[in-house]
């Protein structure tokens, strides 16, 4: 499995294809890349559509490359895909004790995609570089914001974004659908709707999103 990651490689059904942005991500961070095929291992039931969608995403967004924002959590390459890792990973670690009966599957597909909708569409990033300005420029300095947004994609938030990338290509359960779509709890007021009517999925989901963005995502700069 090491090897075949680090070569940017992936065996799926004893075939073995091309990484694609995959490829670079083993480039550029390889311990993430190991993290994120070990929770793509953990879905069972729905292994082929899964692991198809992950190709699909991987090949043709900027799934694995994007930013997880402009200029707040996780403004890197790979900061998007890094932020999901988290998110799954702590899912499953609350899980365990808090709602053991949650299969691990649903765990990893919603915290893996609940942002998906920040990688944008097809050829559509939702994040481009941002270019410092002719003084920074002279005085050898990044932009101070490293990101900003595509302004040439129609809009959607980011829930709808990305379930509206996942479910033609990947069935998902209401519960699982509940928890993208409002996995961003009481912050956003369009999600007042769904107050106190929580699946457990969900509120694992919302729990993991803040921990990952504002504990582990902090301590580790």
């Amino acid at each position: 499995m090491v090897d075949t990651i680090v070569r940017g490689i992936r065996v799926i059904g004893g075939e073995s294809t091309s990484g694609g942005n995959l490829g670079k991500l083993n480039n550029d961070d390889i311990e993430l890349a190991m993290r994120y095929e070990a929770l793509k291992l953990r879905v069972l039931e729905r292994r082929d559509r899964f692991i198809e969608l992950m190709q699909w995403l991987e090949e043709n967004t900027e799934w694995t490359t994007s930013p997880a924002s402009i200029k707040y959590h996780m403004n890197k390459p790979h900061g998007l895909l890094e932020h999901s890792v988290n998110v799954a990973e702590t899912m499953l670690a609350l899980k365990d004790t808090l709602a053991p009966d949650i299969p691990d599957e649903s765990c990893v597909i919603v915290g893996l995609l609940h942002d998906l909708g920040k990688a944008g569409m097809p050829g559509k990033p939702q994040y481009l570089e941002n270019e410092p300005s002719e003084k920074q420029k002279w005085a050898g300095y990044p932009a101070t914001i490293p990101y900003k947004y595509n302004n040439d994609l129609i809009y959607l938030s980011v829930p709808i974004r990305g379930l509206y990338l996942v479910l033609p290509r990947l069935q998902l359960s209401e519960e699982e659908v509940q928890a993208i779509a409002y996995h961003d709890g009481q912050y956003v007021d369009d999600n007042r709707s769904v107050a106190a009517r929580e699946e457990k999925l969900t509120l694992l989901l919302q729990y993991a999103d803040n921990w990952s963005g504002f504990v582990k995502e902090m301590e580790n700069g």
